[in-house]
């Protein structure tokens, strides 16, 4: 039986159609992050979608609407969550002149006379009702604004919402930008065509995160490496006391079943040795390394420790297709961050096909300055675990097929 990641990535991608002459709607993804006076901190999801904008202008479409969200209005306008704010950056990177325009109606009409490489920018598409409730209606709205509608949205593909899932019942012809051809394609080799061995590496705080993608992966992994808060619950589940640090109690068990299920099926697990643990994470005083049998009472795990990273270096370093997914610690504190980015390092150093989850991780990876060395970072958080999960996007599942 196919996979579900091998039908996705089965989608025609923008280069499979005719674009000449053609009204297309890219639906991208511009939710970047901006401090108080709107400046961007971070332009690196605007950059990802220029290879499918330029495509279409080089291949002289009629013209181009690009629809994106940004932030999470409540209701309707919200200064602060304006793409206007993002309209000079992206001529910038484009250099080429970009139209902002408001609201759908302006749009459409501006959008009736065509003009090659006139490129339109809409007002951010959450501060519409429909968008959110995927309401028929408002998908017909934007349909009408298109000839061809392409999904360059990774971020938010696994969203039922109007413009990256409702609109394409109402279009002739719906593909993927190259951004979600670019993000399958790495997701099939590190998971359908990989080189073994294949580790995964999982972090973050909460394992009912994260169960869905252990018992998704683990037939398909040879290892499985834990860290960050997550193992506090495997390492409960182990014996060991961790005294004030984070664990699930109500998943101790699904631990165990984790760990006896990834030893049925040849998986070797790894969890910390040591860890750097602290008095108090918001002022912290007191922060020691202690093995992990040896936690002062009342002290907090905070990060992965020096063993647990020499530990960690050497099942990477024997492995030739690594996913990370999820930090090893508080790593947007200084004094916790430690752990993350010299996993960070190591696994950059590494020879392997290294893939990263998105989400915290990617900007633990920034963070870290190891950012190029990585074979692949997924754009989306979100998206890519629910990949790694075995679900079908809802971004690429009524995308036309090869």
């Amino acid at each position: 039986m196919i996979s579900n990641i091998l039908m996705m990535s089965g989608v025609k991608s923008l280069k499979d159609v005719d674009l000449t002459g053609k009204r297309v709607l890219i639906r991208v993804d511009f939710n970047v992050p901006m401090d108080g006076h709107f400046n961007i901190s971070d332009d690196s999801r605007i950059r990802a979608a220029l290879p499918t904008i330029n495509y279409c202008i080089d291949h002289k479409v009629c013209s181009i609407s690009l629809v994106s969200h940004l932030g999470q209005p409540k209701k309707g306008y919200e200064e602060r969550y304006s793409l206007r704010h993002v309209q000079k950056r992206l001529e910038r990177l484009l250099d080429k002149k970009v139209e902002f325009i408001d609201n759908i109606e302006t749009l459409k009409s501006e959008n009736s006379h065509c003009s090659v490489e006139r490129i339109f920018l809409l007002e951010n598409i959450r501060f519409y009702e429909g968008e959110k409730k995927n309401d028929p209606q408002f998908c017909k709205q934007l349909a009408e604004l298109c000839d061809v509608y392409i999904n360059d949205a990774f971020g938010t593909s696994h969203r039922k919402d109007a413009s990256t899932y409702g609109i394409a019942d109402y279009v002739p012809i719906k593909v993927a930008g190259f951004l979600m051809m670019k993000e399958i394609e790495a997701f099939t080799k590190a998971l359908e065509k990989p080189i073994r061995p294949i580790a995964l590496v999982v972090g973050g705080s909460k394992i009912s995160s994260k169960i869905t993608l252990l018992s998704s992966v683990m037939p398909k992994i040879d290892k499985l490496i834990i860290g960050g808060a997550m193992s506090n619950t495997f390492l409960k589940a182990l014996g060991y006391d961790m005294q004030g640090s984070l664990v699930e109690d109500d998943f101790v068990e699904i631990a165990k079943e984790v760990l006896k299920e990834a030893s049925s099926k040849g998986v070797k697990v790894y969890l910390p040795v040591d860890v750097v643990s602290t008095d108090s994470i918001e002022a912290p005083v007191d922060v020691r390394v202690t093995p992990v049998q040896d936690i002062l009472e009342g002290f907090h795990a905070v990060d992965i420790g020096p063993a647990t990273l020499k530990l960690f270096s050497e099942a990477i370093e024997l492995s030739n297709t690594i996913i990370w997914n999820g930090p090893m610690g508080i790593y947007e504190i200084s004094q916790f961050s430690k752990g993350t980015f010299k996993l960070a390092s190591i696994i950059a150093e590494s020879y392997a096909f290294s893939i990263v989850g998105g989400g915290d991780t990617a900007d633990a990876v920034e963070k870290a300055g190891e950012k190029e060395k990585f074979s692949f970072i997924s754009t989306g958080g979100g998206a890519s675990l629910e990949l790694l999960e075995g679900k079908i996007l809802p971004g690429f599942e009524k995308l036309d097929r090869k």
